[in-house]
């Protein structure tokens, strides 16, 4: 009896990564990390600032990307890998941007004016009631939680890496797999 795909890489030990599963992994783990980021707003009650705000562009862009990668791997390969290498540069710059937003957070280096520096004094009563009329913005020099001594700008950081190398993997497929350019 011939052994089903699911079954010989189960018994051989390795998982295949195919261009499908890999875009199917990033669209997941992008859900996950946009979903505890939301989770940690309306459930947790800890507003974003907006470079957070900022870092989940990457996520909600690459959902839908990552799963037309996935739905295109058979039929058209070349198209799958060429988005996988646009949300592999994504995502490099989303954890550059993590980076930076850590950075501010322990204070390397100063943010942006909008998010973490200092107000201007009002000096007159017309300027105090503009001042009270606008939306009180979330600094982005304070870490609003951290875990295990990591800031969530911090895990934001980790995985656009760790999605970047994924979405290499699948955009250098080809190069590094010749026999495997099948989905």
């Amino acid at each position: 009896m011939r052994a089903t795909s699911s079954e010989s890489w189960a018994a051989s030990g390795s998982f295949p990564l195919t261009l499908r599963t890999l875009g199917l992994a990033i669209a997941g783990l992008s859900a996950v990390g946009l979903g505890g980021a939301l989770a940690i707003e309306h459930i947790g009650g800890i507003r974003p600032c907006p470079l957070c705000l900022d870092q989940r562009i990457a996520y909600y862009a690459a959902i839908p990307l990552a799963l037309l990668t996935a739905y295109l791997a058979g039929a058209q390969p070349l198209w799958s890998r060429l988005i996988l290498t646009g949300l592999a540069l994504g995502f490099a710059i989303n954890a550059g941007l993590g980076v930076y937003h850590a950075g501010i957070e322990w204070g390397w280096w100063p943010g942006p004016d909008a998010c973490s520096g200092i107000a201007p004094l009002a000096t007159t009563p017309g300027a105090l009631l503009e001042s009270l009329s606008q939306p009180n913005v979330v600094r982005c020099d304070a870490a609003a939680l951290r875990i295990l001594g990591l800031s969530l700008a911090g895990y934001s950081a980790l995985l656009s890496a760790f999605l970047t190398a994924l979405a290499l993997l699948g955009a250098l497929r080809s190069r590094l797999y010749p026999a495997a350019t099948r989905a």
